[in-house]
């Protein structure tokens, strides 16, 4: 068999739709300015499916400083990685008030959040150390421990019971081994928007040896009271040892970080290979992120106007009878029962009819017969905004009922 075989005759759970979806369902083309209307397919949308909750994409001070690093120092700059001849003042600058903000000891920039969680997973565990996690995390946490020679155990999403009986596996076998044990969960669950819960699983500290390490990409600039971060939340910041945020969600923009002790962010910068051997983070992207991080710091009212957002949309979508499970952050699910052909008529109805572009997720993502829309409100939604959604929202869930949708994949050769 040619290993270029798989290509053409398995294109995975997600690929085999792609003469039907691609474009429409999965590729899509947003297109204008980054904001809550933009426009799909040659008509304006209402937009919930932007990674851009305090609505600093478009902010003027953004625009400016990204702009004016550009102009100053180029894309090029620094040439290399940061070890090697990619290090500047600013890197380190935004390294330090990053580690300030999240009141750790010290910070260190990532190219990428994907990249960099799994890398710090690699550098951090070796095989015969132990890592034990939410059966709910993230991709990038899930490839990071592929990389892992040691064993993982993993706990039922936030079932903290079950977690204690993976603690006591994981402290018998690292008897033997003489290794460690890292616990690995998410602050803010990017789908379902519940919050891993970070105070009951530090508090099993008192009774296992281990290290927390949180990624909290939908976290960082939303939870907690500064927006310092869902550990800010509980109130357990000391007790978090390894600190992963993005500059993906909040900032709207690329890179990551991760902080905690400085002895230890200080081993990872000598052991992390996706930056030891990346190139360092262009020079407009760290001058963009230190004026987004200080307009998170110093002006707080985006991140209460997104919370105002938040609080009409979930409310009201409660009152009107929809399902959105358990999320305590802006991440706001709405759960229909369906199949994936229900799920591409809803978004076909909802896209062009409604005007309403949202994320929809079905099989394989989610369990069989679940379709979840998941909404991302932001700091430039407005309340009408909220209220055309929900009115839309329950005559979509009315039709479903009314088993108006078809269960074959929607024709969409002709949209």
């Amino acid at each position: 068999m040619d290993l270029f075989d798989k290509c053409t005759v398995n294109l995975g759970p997600l690929g085999k739709y792609a003469d039907q979806a691609e474009g429409y369902f999965m590729f899509p083309k947003l297109e204008g300015e980054i904001s809550n209307r933009m426009i799909f397919h040659g008509k304006e949308r209402l937009i919930w499916s932007l990674n851009n909750y305090l609505g600093l994409a478009n902010h003027p001070e953004v625009r400016k400083a990204d702009a004016e690093g550009a102009a100053q120092f180029g894309m090029a700059y620094p040439m290399g990685a940061r070890m090697m001849s990619g290090q500047t003042k600013f890197h380190e600058q935004l390294e330090n008030e990053l580690a300030a903000y999240v009141k750790r000891e010290h910070a260190y920039l990532l190219n990428y959040g994907y990249q960099g969680m799994l890398s710090i997973i690699n550098s951090i565990v070796d095989r015969k150390d132990v890592i034990v996690y939410d059966s709910e995390a993230h991709a990038c946490i899930i490839d990071g421990m592929r990389l892992h020679f040691g064993k993982r155990f993993v706990y039922p999403h936030n079932n903290i019971e079950n977690l204690e009986t993976q603690l006591k596996r994981a402290t018998r076998l690292t008897e033997q081994t003489g290794g460690g044990i890292l616990v690995i969960t998410e602050g803010v669950y990017g789908m379902s928007g519940d919050l891993g819960k970070l105070d009951q699983i530090v508090a099993l500290k008192s009774k296992y040896n281990f290290r927390l390490l949180v990624d909290d990409a939908h976290g960082f600039g939303t939870m907690g009271p500064t927006g310092a971060g869902t550990d800010e939340h509980f109130g357990v910041q000391k007790e978090v040892d390894l600190y992963f945020g993005t500059f993906a969600k909040s900032m709207a923009g690329i890179g990551g970080f991760v902080a905690g002790d400085y002895k230890v962010i200080k081993y990872l910068m000598y052991n992390m290979r996706s930056q030891i051997f990346a190139k360092s983070l262009p020079m407009p992207m760290v001058l963009g992120a230190l004026k987004r991080l200080e307009l998170i710091r110093t002006q707080p009212e985006h991140r209460e106007n997104l919370w105002k957002i938040v609080h009409a949309l979930q409310n009201g979508l409660k009152e009107a009878g929809l399902d959105i499970g358990n999320t305590q952050s802006p991440v706001t699910p709405v759960m229909l029962n369906g199949g994936v052909g229900e799920a591409t008529q809803i978004t076909y109805d909802l896209r062009e009819n409604y005007n309403i572009f949202c994320s929809i997720v079905s099989y394989p993502v989610v369990p069989k017969g679940v379709i979840l829309l998941r909404l991302i409100p932001t700091a430039v939604h407005t309340l009408e905004d909220v209220s055309y959604t929900i009115n839309a929202f329950k005559e979509v869930k009315h039709k479903l009922e009314q088993k108006a949708y078809s269960t074959e994949m929607a024709d969409i050769e002709n949209v």
